[in-house]
């Protein structure tokens, strides 16, 4: 009898290792299942970051274009905005009297102003202002009674502001005192 306990022990330990592999097996059916699921959702991520990649670069393309034509096309208001007083100023030339031509001459000044100041172009005034560096470059110094060390006597060449920004300095003369 002690074999036959021994050999329903032995079948019963058989059944137990027998469930516990087939316990393993399931549960190593559901981990490459887990890891199925997990390498189609890594294709689909790397599908994604393709697509998203091809997009971002189709936009860069896009923009960099974008950029180049309005750098190309940038000043294409300002000039059709001059190109009138351009014509007039070339009837003035064409015009034979000299009255003609001095008037024309006026009004096309007159509209080439108007035209600049309403995109922003200012004059900077310089005579008898204080030297400004950020605005002002002095190419000659002289000695003068009449202005105060610093002050400018004479502007040789007049500058320009575009919103603000200098964008041509004033070219001076600068009274400079030895004290």
């Amino acid at each position: 009898m002690s074999e036959e306990k021994e050999m329903k022990k032995l079948q019963d330990d058989l059944k137990d290792l027998e469930s516990q592999i087939q316990e393993k097996d399931d549960e190593i059916q559901e981990k490459e299942e887990v890891i199925i699921k997990k390498d189609q959702e890594l294709d689909n991520y790397k599908e994604q970051l393709l697509r998203l990649q091809a997009d971002f670069e189709n936009f860069k393309k896009r923009t960099e274009k974008q950029l180049s034509d309005q750098i190309h096309y940038a000043n294409e208001q300002l000039i059709l905005k001059i190109l009138d007083a351009y014509e007039d100023l070339e009837r003035a030339l064409e015009s034979e009297k000299s009255d003609d031509l001095t008037e024309g001459v006026q009004l096309i000044y007159q509209k080439l102003k108007k035209v600049l100041e309403g995109e922003g172009l200012e004059e900077i005034f310089s005579k008898g202002e204080k030297f400004d560096p950020y605005q002002h470059e002095a190419l000659m110094a002289e000695a003068h009674d009449d202005f105060e060390n610093g002050e400018i006597i004479e502007e040789l060449c007049k500058g320009y502001k575009l919103n603000s920004k200098v964008i041509k300095y004033s070219k001076v003369k600068v009274c400079k005192k030895n004290d």
